[in-house]
């Protein structure tokens, strides 16, 4: 059965979000495989800011333990390069095997086949629902909107 998707837009921005994940206010996502087995992915905003992906790295080997914080691996794209962090606490399962044939995965299919990494343990304290993440975005936006304001005049 497909998953169940909440519609969300905003000036030029929409996505369709999964409803029964959890998100971060650092705009991943975490999908529950199996208990305490997670799997982790980007949500569309973080994509959109970092531009499709041109490489990507994951520093951290399978079966080491991970904070929530800790920088497990760095990805590039188009637009900017960035740190990825881990938003669990437990032990690191390993990363997408299908994004070294593919890393447009994690651009084009961010929600399905392009996620990142799995761990197993508790996700962050500030993992949040669905439409606690739509508030963040909506609070983002705000921001970026004003900061154009602010720059234009």
């Amino acid at each position: 059965m497909p998953e169940k998707r909440l519609a969300y837009k905003r000036e030029r921005f929409t996505t369709r979000l999964p409803q029964e994940r959890l998100y971060t206010p650092s705009h991943y996502w975490l999908e529950q495989q199996s208990p305490n087995h997670w799997r982790v992915g980007f949500t569309k905003f973080a994509m959109r800011m970092l531009g499709e992906t041109v490489e990507f790295e994951i520093e951290v080997s399978a079966g080491k333990q991970v904070a929530v914080g800790d920088v497990i691996a760095w990805v590039e794209g188009f637009k900017a390069t960035s740190d990825v962090f881990s938003v669990g606490a437990g032990s690191f399962i390993g990363g997408n095997k299908a994004l070294d044939e593919d890393p447009t995965l994690l651009y084009n299919k961010m929600y399905d086949e392009g996620w990142f990494y799995e761990f197993e343990g508790e996700p962050a304290d500030n993992a949040i629902d669905v439409h606690a993440y739509v508030e963040v975005l909506d609070r983002t936006i705000d921001r970026i909107l004003e900061a154009r304001h602010d720059s234009a005049e």
